[in-house]
């Protein structure tokens, strides 16, 4: 557990040099406003943080993130919508050792992950597996459960189904609003995208499942 959190078990020890204690390389993927970018941006301003980032690119040339990323002093990529070889080229430009999904409005190829096999993260707004794909916030009002939350997970071919770092739980309240409930989810969103990204860069994860 980190403050709370639900983290998934650290796994053996690993001499791979993507898991020595480095500051990791992020590419960030961006499509719209950016604030899970922000609260990494801001979380990476501490020397103590294990990761920095070194590229922010975006299928949107009018994302709100680019402005976050630029006034960080952060190199920005705009590449067209659907152009992965674009994105590819960026990331191994900047020798990215990580690629985090922040509202990144596109499902990546299966070719495109296996490049970066268990090295791409992505943040959602429910307690996966419940609500994977588009809307989980609406999907957990129309369903009635009492608790959601938000997901940290490795990316693998298939819809929010790659396994778990950590998740962070909030209570669905009896007067709630679609506004009200996604404001509070993204409040964690921005907390555990922090903590998995320490949790990553500090040890190995176990990136098998059960079958």
């Amino acid at each position: 557990m980190i403050n709370g959190i639900a983290t998934a078990p650290s796994g053996p020890r690993n001499d791979n040099k993507f898991f020595m204690k480095k500051k990791l390389k992020l590419g960030v993927l961006v499509s719209g406003n950016g604030s899970n970018l922000e609260a990494i941006l801001k979380a990476c301003q501490k020397p103590s943080f294990p990761a920095r980032v070194v590229v922010v690119i975006s299928n949107n040339p009018e994302a709100f993130a680019l402005q976050r990323a630029r006034k960080y002093g952060i190199p920005t990529v705009v590449v067209a919508k659907n152009n992965e070889a674009e994105i590819l080229a960026a990331l191994k430009k900047s020798k990215v050792d990580l690629v985090c999904l922040a509202g990144f409005m596109k499902m990546l190829s299966a070719g495109f992950i296996k490049k970066y096999r268990h090295r791409i993260i992505n943040i959602h707004p429910s307690l996966l597996p419940s609500f994977p794909g588009l809307h989980a916030q609406r999907q957990a009002l129309e369903h009635g459960v009492k608790i959601t939350g938000a997901t940290v997970h490795f990316v693998d071919a298939g819809c929010d189904t790659g396994p778990i770092i950590l998740q962070g739980a909030v209570p669905v309240l009896e007067n709630d609003t679609l506004e009200k409930l996604k404001r509070r989810i993204l409040k964690v969103e921005h907390k555990i995208y922090i903590e998995g990204l320490k949790v990553i860069g500090r040890r190995v994860i176990k990136t098998g499942r059960k079958k």
